[in-house]
């Protein structure tokens, strides 16, 4: 199994998590002894924000796959199967767009698991900046701060990355081991 196999198969298996943990319609609450007043309108029987993300998330991986093969099959009915379509669709294309390729899974990769509530995630993940592993999401920025005290910036605040840069770096990396490799 190559890299962007075992890449796109992390995307899948967060992807494929996150549909059926988190747009499964919740259990409704039994209410506790006593007297409750009931509410006028009901609640969503799913996430909908988890819904728009996994919505954006398809969509986004369609839209790429066709723009570099606009000859393209059509994609799989089911989301879990968008990944390994884009994969086996792309491996003819040249190194700087088989890295958008490999960027786009590994940021939505990211974005699963932090959609799931996994902030910690990031901390796996290499930083920018200074290349070590002192990465801690920001709740409500969604951004990674590194909280390396030499990465920092000149006023002394950490260096923020965006889950797009943090996906680039990877890959950067990534094609530079192979490419050292060879």
């Amino acid at each position: 199994m190559g890299e962007q196999e075992t890449d796109a198969a992390v995307a899948r298996a967060r992807l494929r998590l996150l549909a059926a943990e988190f747009t499964t319609p919740r259990a409704t609450r039994r209410a506790a002894a006593g007297r409750r007043t009931p509410t006028t309108a009901p609640r969503e029987p799913i996430n909908l924000d988890i819904l728009d993300h996994l919505t954006k998330s398809t969509r986004e991986i369609v839209d790429y796959t066709r723009e570099v093969v606009p000859d393209a099959d059509p994609p799989p009915a089911t989301a879990e199967g968008i990944y390994g379509w884009m994969v086996k669709l792309t491996p003819h294309l040249d190194v700087d767009r088989q890295m958008v390729r490999d960027a786009i899974i590994h940021r939505q990769a990211l974005e699963h698991a932090i959609a799931m509530g996994d902030k910690d995630v990031i901390r796996y993940e290499e930083c920018p900046g200074c290349t070590c592993w002192s990465l801690f999401w920001r709740y409500g920025e969604d951004q990674a701060a590194c909280v390396n005290r030499y990465c920092a910036d000149q006023l002394g605040r950490p260096s923020l990355w965006t889950l797009q840069q943090i996906a680039e770096h990877y890959v950067d990396v990534k094609y530079a081991a192979r490419k050292a490799a060879t």
